[in-house]
């Protein structure tokens, strides 16, 4: 199994009052789950439903009150070391809900994608350059945007070269948060489109983080239904929406009059390490 989630809690300390009295808001509690190799899982739920603080668990960025994640069969240190950072950067990478938020404002998108490759050691220093050229042909970018910052690109564009950036490391596990949420309608589409179709290229597993039924519906197999930190539901996500169980998931399904399955266009594939992936999917 590639990534094995049991029993995830996470607790944050609150102080309110002119005394500073403490308290605990249980964001996420008892939650478990896989994901198989070249699997995809969806994390569903409102705001606050604690879906984005179990994947900021998973990548490290917040360390579990309770509960193991497992990376292929390895627990996951709560507080790793620079060694098992590196390590867990290489197996994962995470795209974040802001596109332009999330790439640095004063460095090249070539720069950025570039500086990956490099950190963990993946190509000779000689054919890094040619490895980011890969990478953006890849997210279907022109190469020539490679020497734009990211105030110089549309929001599809800075979320194309935010996936560059992520599948620079050659994880195993990509983690979405809200990945299109940001987008404008048409470029959700094109986007989704592209994940959907580095998945079936490359193998890559997927974790979404969505409010988004359209979207989990094209971009997951499995699917777990969060409530105030808690799962209420989980299975297939054919099963899950076409016949929901619990109460909160029959309202989060009543709320979208029709949850399309979107084809997906055939492309024009270009070389991406080996791998037959489609390039440019369109302008954003």
């Amino acid at each position: 199994m590639l990534l094995k989630v049991e029993g995830l809690s996470k607790d944050f300390r609150l102080r309110s009052g002119l005394l500073g009295r403490s308290s605990r808001l249980h964001a996420v509690k008892d939650v478990s789950f896989s994901i198989p190799a070249s699997g995809s899982l969806a994390i569903v739920g409102e705001t606050g439903s604690g879906k984005t603080t179990v994947a900021r668990i998973i990548v490290g960025l917040e360390s579990a009150t309770t509960g193991v994640v497992q990376a292929d069969g390895a627990a996951l240190s709560p507080s790793p070391g620079p060694d098992e950072r590196r390590h867990r950067a290489r197996m994962m990478q995470m795209v974040f809900q802001n596109p332009v938020l999330s790439l640095d404002p004063h460095q090249a998108i070539g720069k950025a994608i570039h500086e990956v490759v490099a950190f963990h050691r993946l190509r000779p220093p000689d054919q890094c350059d040619e490895r980011v050229h890969e990478l953006l042909a890849a997210v279907g970018l022109d190469v020539k945007l490679g020497a734009s910052r990211p105030q110089n690109l549309s929001g599809g564009q800075c979320q194309r070269a935010a996936i560059a950036r992520a599948l620079a490391a050659e994880p195993e596990l990509l983690v979405l948060d809200e990945p299109v949420s940001a987008l404008d309608v048409s470029t959700q589409a094109q986007i989704l489109n592209l994940l959907a179709d580095l998945k079936e290229a490359l193998g890559i597993s997927l974790l979404t983080i969505s409010h988004d039924l359209a979207l989990v519906r094209q971009l997951a197999d499995d699917v777990v239904v969060m409530c105030k930190g808690e799962m209420v539901e989980s299975g297939t996500v054919d099963d899950v929406l076409s016949n929901p169980q619990h109460s909160y998931t029959r309202r989060l399904v009543a709320a979208v009059p029709e949850i399309m399955s979107h084809s997906l266009p055939v492309t024009s594939p270009a070389d991406f390490g080996g791998h037959d992936i489609p390039g440019d999917l369109g302008g954003s």
